[in-house]
């Protein structure tokens, strides 16, 4: 409900007080009131090839505004050409990229032995400082 959208958006801003990460990730379809609110307040948003994206229906636009709008218009690779988001990637990048920029934005430790898992593997956010 509308009222949820409110709260959501006051716990993302204090997630963001907190330093906190937020990605977005933008599927087909994305529309209305999670558009308006927090699909649209990450840190990093990413939107998947080919989704559609918006508030109202391109039919309720084009009839409010009388124009023609863009073939294009409401798709990631639009909102993508119009800085509204960070990068469009094919569904199948999606989960690769996201580790990545988890473990990117990891803090650093001093020794990266240390935060090793028990198979030996490091774990997310082990890079050492240079």
């Amino acid at each position: 409900s509308l009222m949820q959208l409110a709260k959501t958006s006051s716990a993302l801003k204090d997630l963001s007080d907190a330093g906190l990460l937020y990605i977005s990730i933008l599927s087909e379809p994305t529309f209305g009131g999670v558009t308006a609110s927090f699909a649209m307040l990450g840190d990093i948003i990413i939107a998947e090839r080919g989704a559609r994206v918006g508030f109202a229906g391109r039919r309720v636009i084009e009839q409010t505004i009388r124009q023609k709008l863009p073939a294009d218009f409401q798709t990631a690779e639009y909102l993508l050409k119009h800085g509204q988001v960070d990068m469009v990637l094919d569904r199948l990048q999606i989960k690769d990229t996201l580790a990545n920029m988890i473990e990117f934005h990891q803090p650093l430790v001093e020794d990266p032995d240390k935060a090793s898992s028990k198979n030996g593997r490091s774990k997310v956010g082990s890079r050492a400082k240079k």
